[in-house]
This record gives C-alpha cells, sequence and structure tokens, in this order.
C-alpha cells in the first residue's frame, strides 16, 4: 500500500483540570503494536500514582490494527473516545494516553467521554502533524564541474538531500516523492544535458509537514 497518511511527529503533551481532576495528555508516533504498548508502559511509569492511565492507538497506515483501554473508568467512557478522535482527526500509526488524577467529584458516564475526548482532541490539535508519504532515494554522480547545476537544480525542485560524498566524483544521496520521481530525474538529466549518473535505490515512507 502506498498512499499518503497522517500521523503525529514526536511527542506531545498537553494538561488541562477539569472539575478538579487533572487530565495529563501524551501522544506520541508509534509503528507497531508494541512501540504502541511500550509508549503507554512508558506513561504508566512516569505516573505510577495515577487513578487512571486511559490509552487509544492506531498502529499501522491501514487503520486494522486498533487497541484501546479504559483502565478502570467505566466501559466506554475513555478508550474508546480517544480511539474516537484518532479516527475522526484521520491519524495513523499515533498512540494517545490520557492520565487522571482524581480531584474529589465524579464527572458520571457522559462528562467522562468529554473529558477524554476534549483532551484527547486538544492535544492532537496542537501536535506536530506530518504526512507519511512513500518516497525514493536515488545516488546522483556528476563531475565537481556539475556541482553548482546539480545543487542549483535541486533549490528549485522539493527534495531531501541526505549526504553528500566527494570523492573522484560527487555523489548526492536524494530523496523525493515517488509520485514526483520519474519528473524529477528525467528533469535533472535535461538541465545537466545528460552529464550526471544516477541510480535508483531503496523506497519508504517518510514524514512531510502539511
Amino acid at each position: 500500500m502506498e498512499k499518503s497518511v497522517l500521523t503525529v511527529f514526536g511527542e506531545h503533551e498537553s494538561e488541562k483540570i477539569i472539575e478538579k481532576s487533572r487530565f495529563i495528555t501524551y501522544s506520541a508516533h508509534i509503528e507497531s503494536e508494541e512501540d504502541g504498548k511500550a509508549f503507554i508502559a512508558k506513561i504508566r511509569s512516569k505516573h505510577s500514582l495515577a487513578t487512571h492511565v486511559c490509552s487509544a492507538f492506531i498502529a499501522d497506515k491501514t487503520g486494522n490494527l486498533q487497541r484501546f483501554s479504559d483502565d478502570g473508568e467505566p466501559q466506554g467512557t475513555a478508550g474508546m473516545p480517544i480511539l474516537e478522535v484518532l479516527k475522526n482527526k484521520k491519524l495513523f500509526e499515533t498512540a494517545v494516553a490520557v492520565v487522571r488524577y482524581f480531584g474529589g467529584v465524579k464527572l458520571g458516564a457522559g462528562g467522562l467521554v468529554r473529558a477524554y475526548s476534549s483532551s484527547a482532541s486538544e492535544n492532537l490539535s496542537g501536535a506536530d502533524i506530518r504526512s507519511l508519504e512513500m518516497c525514493k532515494e536515488f545516488l546522483i554522480t556528476v563531475d565537481y564541474t556539475g556541482v553548482d547545476g546539480v545543487q542549483k537544480y535541486f533549490s528549485n525542485n522539493e527534495c531531501n538531500e541526505l549526504s553528500v560524498d566527494y570523492g573522484e566524483k560527487v555523489c548526492y544521496l536524494v530523496a523525493v516523492k515517488k509520485a514526483v520521481f520519474e519528473s524529477f530525474k528525467s528533469g535533472l538529466v535535461d538541465y545537466m544535458q545528460g552529464k550526471v549518473g544516477i541510480e535508483d535505490g531503496e523506497e519508504y515512507y517518510a514524514p512531510f509537514h502539511v
């Protein structure tokens, strides 16, 4: 599957007080169910005295690998509402954990749903959201006389310059979105009047700003 998907980049923390209860929310990028469980375990360890650590995650790019936990809150009032926020925001490979320190005021089922939903939603609204898109790497080889031309082409065309090796010739390792790879490559060859070598490399998902 090579569709682009949205995900949280890095980790994000937020906090709010609702009826004297303290809700601390964490979100993070994950790439597997193991990552999701490890993230939640980390938050649980950090807040070992918390009343509840409720959570949800979507651990793949298809939305099929979903998990949630109410962690002692009434069934359906915490984990599922958090998961629904992830689904509504169309986020994948993302985990959210909401820590609650009980403040002495019971919220009721509806209040809990609103509290956990709003905590997750507000956190994700402030998180760094990126688009994961399939990219393709390739190696560009050019004589030293062509370095200025290649650099100018790079500056006028979106690409990630990963590394440069200065040897007998100059070798650039570059990645671009797969959707524009062929046009980028043919454009570079034309711009350099054929005086450039290009070797295809691996493909993978990479995060881009949205």
